[in-house]
């Protein structure tokens, strides 16, 4: 299996995973026109894709998924209640209603040589999910816009090969920062973001022997930078009670405007 991130951060999202005969976006929420150069450089046609997942309604995971959806005729995979808000949605246009395809929180469906499940989240959306693909014996899941995480969330996060996950906002600097206070406190909230130290707590709840990628997403362009995400997750899993070092796996960031390097596992 192959990922790469080709955006992420709070202005758009989109990550690719794949084998050699199946292919899938999660979310598509940067322009189909980047989408499309994203995975040239993957030497990916996106008429072979198989499926986009979307994980919620939000533009930042949706923006280009009209257009995809018009030229390409890509089944889209989302909950009940995110298909409804993106049907609601008029910016995407118009584009065949009949490629929306419903999913359930923990039950898994196959495209192609991958099994897709998708899993819970909270945020403040309808009904939002991150998602976990497997194939070929290998695991790699996308798990962002994580108001907090529980025990459910670490279930599902276990005995992975990889994962993107979020490192929206660094603590002081939201609260110091420009935004209104009630958006501080929405990103703050328990339906908000996942900031960098609650990620760094979050991937000591994870390692593992087989994990070997650690992708940090979703950064918001005002509340954080990529040494400062970077950092505090390192020293987390250094200063953690598992017997693991940050240098047993490789910690990148996925950035907002370039893609990331094609990973492996």
């Amino acid at each position: 299996m192959r990922f790469l991130s080709i955006a992420s951060g709070s202005s758009g999202n989109c990550i690719y995973a794949g084998t050699d005969s199946t292919h899938i976006l999660i979310d598509a929420g940067i322009s189909a026109r980047r989408i499309e150069g994203g995975l040239a450089e993957a030497g990916i046609k996106p008429q072979e894709l198989s499926a986009i997942c979307i994980t919620h309604e939000h533009s930042d995971h949706i923006r280009g998924l009209g257009i995809l959806a018009r030229k390409y005729a890509i089944p889209i995979f989302a909950t009940q209640g995110t298909i409804r808000e993106i049907e609601k949605t008029k910016a995407l246009g118009e584009y065949p209603e009949e490629l929306l395809l419903p999913v359930m929180p923990d039950v898994e469906f196959s495209v192609g040589d991958m099994t897709v499940k998708p899993f819970h989240i909270d945020h403040d959306a309808a009904d939002p999910v991150a998602y976990r693909l497997q194939a070929g014996g290998k695991s790699f899941a996308v798990a962002t816009d994580l108001g907090h995480f529980s025990q459910y969330t670490i279930d599902h996060l276990l005995d992975l090969d990889a994962v993107l996950l979020e490192s929206n906002h660094d603590l002081r600097m939201l609260e110091t920062g420009p935004y209104p206070w009630y958006l501080k406190r929405r990103i703050m909230g328990d339906f908000g973001h996942l900031s960098n130290e609650n990620a760094g707590r979050l991937v000591n709840h994870i390692l593992s022997d087989r994990l070997r990628y650690i992708l940090l997403g979703h950064l918001s362009k005002e509340n954080n930078l990529p040494e400062l995400a970077y950092e505090t997750v390192r020293v987390a899993v250094d200063m953690g009670e598992s017997p693991y070092r940050a240098s047993d796996f490789k910690i990148s960031i996925a950035r907002r405007d370039e893609m990331s390097e094609i990973f492996t596992i």
